[in-house]
């Protein structure tokens, strides 16, 4: 299931804590940062946080 987080109207972001792990591991977060857009995992790899573009379950 892919579910929209943002909107146009309401933008919802993330810091590097807060997209530690989704759904235990079996969810992806897709996050827009000021490296790229990047699954949750490699953006808390890399440090960065960012807007909240979409959930993967």
């Amino acid at each position: 299931e892919v579910k929209r987080v943002s909107k146009p109207g309401r933008r919802v972001y993330k810091g590097k804590d807060e997209l530690k792990r989704f759904k235990n591991g079996y969810g992806t977060i897709i996050v827009s940062s000021s490296r790229g857009v990047l699954p949750n995992d490699k953006a808390f790899e890399l440090g960065v946080g960012g807007e909240v573009l979409c959930t993967i379950w």
